[in-house]
């Protein structure tokens, strides 16, 4: 097996039990940079840093990181609808240049137009994909060294430089996710891997075929990744104990309320994600070892893989054999998670295993011992 897994920044606290606050984290810069440097440590290949009204700036976060982090690669959300091209592009820059050229970015065109109308944004779903396209034109123009003169619908700037390169050429590369029509010709003319929800993978199958499709036609390549949440334990029925667990506070009408949310907003992947399971608990099993329990009651990514390691393993592979190259997974709670699925996974993924001595070893980013009974002994 050969390919990238990332982990994931909880921008907006952490947990043990959806549904409830009583075992919550709060997102700490210290908690937060903990769950970075033992990522780094253990060998993860990047950190997906989320973007969202309910979480922490991603740039100022991943700022945060640039003195605690050395390889590890951050995947830092990037909301065309939020910002504009020419100082966005600048930042990137500069960012890219502190990360000494680990930085990659997430493009978010919007999602949930409430949340949106909230920032004072009011474009429809297909507009913010002509947003996003004219932005990420300027933007991609900008950082390949190219002198600017652009008038578009959304969009006008006369004679824009980037006047400080980023490390990497010709720019940080740029990652998306989006399961509309409108968000596969952004992804085919745009951007350099292309991020679907954790589908089953004949599902995931027809969205990689479209978007390679689109994108040869556009005379261009794009790789191809997928988000999940993973519940990997030593044993099969361990791991569905575990499943179970996660969903155990929630309340019937925890559910209904969430799904009554996702209903209204205008995303296709969110539709997709919360077809899978239809908001019951009887059929949250969708593919083989692919649970939709996460999507009970948290937007976006909603499935997880669950089973044991050679299980999650195996089915790891079958993403692969699509052309999967990159993996975005997470784990309720981030820190724990991340040092188990490395544990029991990673041996058998082609990365270097990780033992308990190993965890010693990890330059005081966590201590076994304090991760006991929810409290996190975290370092600045």
């Amino acid at each position: 097996m050969s390919f990238d897994v990332f982990w994931f920044l909880p921008t907006s606290g952490d947990t043990r039990y959806l549904g409830t606050s009583d075992f919550g984290r709060a997102p700490s810069n210290e908690y937060l940079r903990s769950i970075a440097v033992t990522s780094e440590n253990l060998g993860y290949d990047g950190l997906l840093i989320p973007t969202g009204s309910s979480c922490l700036d991603p740039w100022v976060v991943a700022a945060s990181l640039i003195p605690v982090t050395h390889r590890i690669k951050l995947l830092v959300a990037l909301r065309t609808s939020l910002g504009a091209p020419v100082s966005s592009a600048r930042q990137a820059a500069s960012l890219d240049q502190a990360l000494h050229g680990r930085l990659l970015l997430n493009v978010v065109p919007g999602g949930d137009a409430t949340e949106l109308a909230a920032d004072g944004i009011f474009l429809d779903h297909d507009e913010r994909y002509r947003y996003a396209d004219e932005f990420l034109t300027i933007w991609r123009q900008l950082l390949e060294g190219q002198t600017v003169d652009y008038d578009g619908q959304y969009f006008k700037v006369n004679n824009a430089k980037n006047f400080f390169a980023p490390v990497q050429k010709p720019y940080p590369p740029l990652y998306f996710g989006g399961s509309s029509d409108a968000a596969h010709e952004l992804a085919a003319k745009q951007v350099d891997a292309y991020l679907t929800w954790g589908e089953p993978p004949a599902a995931v199958a027809e969205k990689i075929a479209d978007v390679r499709q689109r994108a040869e036609k556009q005379g261009r390549s794009v790789r191809f990744g997928v988000r999940l949440h993973v519940i990997v334990r030593e044993t099969n029925e361990e791991a569905w104990a575990d499943a179970e667990r996660l969903i155990s506070k929630l309340s019937d009408d925890d559910i209904a309320k969430a799904q009554q949310n996702y209903a209204h907003m205008d995303s296709v992947g969110q539709a997709r994600m919360a077809a899978l399971h239809g908001g019951r608990r009887d059929r949250l099993e969708v593919s083989p070892n692919l649970w939709a329990g996460v999507g009970l009651v948290r937007g976006g990514a909603g499935t997880a893989l669950v089973g044991d390691a050679a299980t999650v393993a195996a089915r790891l592979q079958e993403y692969a054999d699509l052309g999967v190259d990159t993996f975005v997974l997470s784990g309720y709670p981030h820190l724990e998670e991340s040092i188990r699925f490395a544990e029991l996974v990673f041996p058998l993924i082609g990365k270097k295993a990780v033992t308990v001595s190993d965890r010693a070893q990890t330059g005081g980013a966590f201590d076994v011992r304090g991760v006991q009974q929810g409290k996190v002994a975290a370092t600045s």
